[in-house]
């Protein structure tokens, strides 16, 4: 569906023998942009519509990130086959298995299926057969695996993404978000089709079911340990005491959030807890004199950020946090390995040098390949002995796929016992 440059634009006489593609802007839904689904009978119609479809449908979701708390979904696009376009409001409808169960056996086409499938659980959709658009292009190779760039690439289309970060929260939904988000399912499948294509090609359509297969099942992420170490510039707080303060100020920051709905970095932004937590202010009228407080409802609430200071300040020793983070069951970081186990750290070299040759050879990027967590704690404790045989087994232990451990195992195996 790539078009070629007219006879005569800028260029074209230097190099003759050169056509450009030409990306022709996708700007309207074919069938037009569909009133949103926001009924029980609405619902029931749609699900029949789609229960009748065929082929594969195409899914999206958008959510509300940096305007809400958490990443519910406020919005959930398909399309299909002889289906058309449906346009849902999950808030208005929270359960939609019916749908989903009016699918089951058809393949649903997800662009970064990851970032999505989580939010559609949450609305009972649960696909059980996958194509991920996204993880297709990055096994093959592709520069930008963006949705707007794969779309280019695969026909030659135009797709606009500046609606992309808007809060979706909002209703009712303006109208040319909602022609945005029609557009978004409208040549998904089309997409899949030539992915799919060139995959097989490539040799790699049997990579991409096991890819696919892994992202469908995965369970949800563990929550994290001590989520406020992440706080961005924490690294410029360093005592016990202010860490307690910065741990103090996210909990009362994300209660906050939580109960107004609202995403913890407008209630309260990391600079401004890095910056009560390096001041100590005792008093409102202390904090109020930081840049970072300044805000309107920053000061509106200061009373309360104070309070959370104040908590933390009073803290005995024994209750304060360590300096440094939470013990983990994976190896130290890789840039301590040269001092404590140099052995060690000859492996991680070796290792890392077959997986980017693996990645040259089968233009497939090197976190794709592997994990790096995985292959780093394969080179901190390899498995003895130390063997093609040992090598798969740990590879599959630690959720490695079996295309991974065909193409890996014997070459790593190699690598690490001359290392």
């Amino acid at each position: 569906m790539n078009a070629e440059a007219p006879q005569g634009a800028p260029g074209a006489d230097d190099h003759p023998d050169v056509t450009t593609p030409v990306v022709v802007p996708l700007l309207e839904p074919a069938d037009g942009v569909p009133e949103v689904v926001a009924t029980p009978e609405a619902l029931a119609a749609t699900v029949a519509a789609f229960a009748a479809g065929t082929g594969p449908v195409a899914v999206d979701a958008e959510r509300a990130s940096g305007y809400r708390y958490g990443q519910r979904t406020y919005l959930v696009q398909l399309r299909r086959e002889d289906a058309g376009t449906a346009l849902i409001d999950p808030i208005a409808l929270p359960d939609l298995s019916a749908l989903s169960d009016a699918l089951v056996g058809v393949e649903w086409v997800l662009h970064a299926a990851s970032q999505d499938l989580p939010g559609l659980a949450e609305q009972h959709l649960r696909p059980s057969r996958l194509f991920d658009t996204e993880l297709a292009a990055r096994l093959l190779g592709m520069e930008r695996v963006g949705l707007a760039a794969v779309v280019a690439d695969t026909l030659g289309l135009g797709l606009a993404k500046e609606h992309s970060a808007v809060d979706w929260s909002t209703r009712p939904l303006p109208a040319e978000w909602l022609r945005y988000a029609a557009l978004d399912v409208e040549v998904l499948v089309e997409v899949r089709q030539v992915l799919a294509e060139r995959l097989a090609v490539a040799g790699k359509a049997e990579w991409a079911r096991q890819e696919f297969e892994a992202v469908r099942l995965a369970p949800p992420p563990a929550p994290r340990v001590e989520p406020w170490r992440r706080v961005s510039g924490l690294h410029n707080v360093r005592d016990a005491r202010r860490l307690a303060v910065v741990r103090e100020l996210y909990a009362t920051r994300d209660r906050n959030a939580r109960e107004r709905d609202i995403s913890p970095g407008r209630v309260l932004p990391d600079a401004a807890i890095v910056a009560a937590a390096q001041a100590l202010p005792r008093t409102v009228g202390q904090l109020v004199t930081l840049p970072a407080f300044a805000g309107k409802g920053t000061r509106r609430r200061a009373a309360l950020w104070q309070s959370a200071i104040d908590r933390a300040v009073a803290l005995p020793e024994a209750d304060l946090p360590a300096t440094r983070g939470p013990a983990s069951d994976g190896p130290p970081p890789a840039r301590v390995w040269g001092d404590r186990d140099p052995a060690a750290a000859r492996r991680l070299t070796a290792a890392r040098a077959v997986v980017a040759a693996a990645s040259q050879e089968h233009t497939v990027p090197v976190e794709n390949l592997l994990q790096p967590d995985l292959l780093r704690r394969l080179c901190w404790s390899p498995p003895q002995p130390l063997d093609e045989s040992s090598v798969a087994a740990a590879l599959q232990a630690g959720g490695a796929r079996a295309w991974q451990v065909e193409l890996l195992a014997g070459p790593l195996a190699a690598a690490l016992a001359a290392a």
